[in-house]
């Protein structure tokens, strides 16, 4: 099968190529380099022994997108991950989350709707749900007022994608995902922010190494046992995993609906703090860290219920908190 990877050379997509061509699909990359980098092309081509296909296109200019696929009618799936993607930064920068995120996806759809029968992974967020009522948080959870912008364009996203199947032939899957972190086994491809890192685990790693003077954690005095936030932290290989088994489900015909939604995590929720101890715990490293204010857009807790993915899909998280931080630390180490 042949599939379409957008912004397959960031962090979600890196893998994810990966485990296709290791499940034995063809991959097509594009993306824009705007937050990556050309040499993880040759980082993944020294895992899978190959350098997949790949073509420098913004998916947001439609006439890039266009040219590239009146050359590629041949693709039968496309997972989309080219979007900004920190919440922290969204504030900050909203339009440019409206444009970048909406305008890519709404670019991409005029193309997919133009091909047969073409399937759509969107890398959605567990943002949608905003602070759950109640947790774990399952798909039924209401979709509520998004707490940043950037939340707020997987909520659009996904209603864009519920409307654009109603009137065509688009087969779609949403994967709603918690919180990934860590790296490949082969520390060839992991997390590489450009400028001050968005997400923890970065954050933690560049900390201990000492790029970083200390981590910030934001805020203490949440309604949470330590006072910090919860989150469910995934290890991106496990989430690489999912894609390929929800884009095999769309090529396959498995789907149940036009338009499909699942979580992706583990099930398992871990306080900010706790993700720090384990961090030391796991490698030995002593991390030093202050606490600063809240910051803008952070819900209290989330976390996964993955019933319907395991038994649906046929999928479910096999690392745990501690392998996923050192592969982080292994691959944090193995660039410097």
């Amino acid at each position: 099968m042949k599939i379409l990877v957008t912004g397959g050379l960031g962090f979600i997509g890196s893998h994810t190529v990966v485990a296709l061509v290791q499940q034995g699909h063809e991959v097509v990359i594009i993306d824009n380099l705007s937050n990556s980098s050309l040499d993880v092309l040759d980082r993944i081509a020294l895992i899978i022994n190959k350098k997949p296909e790949f073509y420098q296109v913004d998916v947001r200019d439609q006439q890039q997108l266009r040219d590239f696929f009146q050359n590629h009618q041949d693709i039968e799936g496309c997972i989309h991950f080219a979007a900004s993607k920190a919440v922290g930064e969204s504030v900050e920068q909203p339009l440019h989350y409206y444009q970048n995120n909406i305008s890519a996806l709404i670019n991409l759809l005029k193309e997919l709707t133009e091909i047969e029968r073409c399937g759509l992974i969107f890398s959605s967020s567990c943002t949608v749900y905003g602070q759950a009522d109640e947790l774990p948080i399952t798909e039924n959870a209401p979709v509520k007022k998004a707490e940043s912008p950037y939340g707020n364009t997987k909520q659009i996203g996904e209603e864009i994608i519920t409307d654009t199947t109603k009137v065509s032939d688009l087969q779609a899957i949403s994967l709603r995902y918690f919180n990934p972190i860590g790296a490949h086994e082969t520390a060839y491809i992991g997390e590489l922010p450009k400028g001050t890192p968005q997400n923890l685990v970065p954050y933690i790693t560049q900390t201990a190494i000492g790029i970083i003077e200390e981590l910030s954690v934001f805020g203490d005095d949440y309604p949470t046992d330590d006072g910090t936030c919860i989150r469910d932290y995934i290890h991106v290989v496990d989430l690489a995993e999912a894609h390929v088994v929800a884009v095999e489900r769309l090529i396959n015909q498995k789907n149940k609906t036009q338009f499909e939604v699942f979580n992706v995590g583990t099930g398992k929720g871990n306080s900010v703090l706790e993700v720090v101890k384990a961090f030391e715990t796991s490698t030995g490293v002593n991390l030093p860290y202050k606490i600063a204010p809240r910051r803008s857009g952070d819900v209290v807790a989330a976390y996964a219920d993955t019933t319907k993915a395991n038994q649906e899909l046929g999928w479910t998280a096999k690392h745990s908190l501690e392998d996923a931080l050192k592969s982080a630390w292994k691959w944090q180490k193995n660039l410097a």
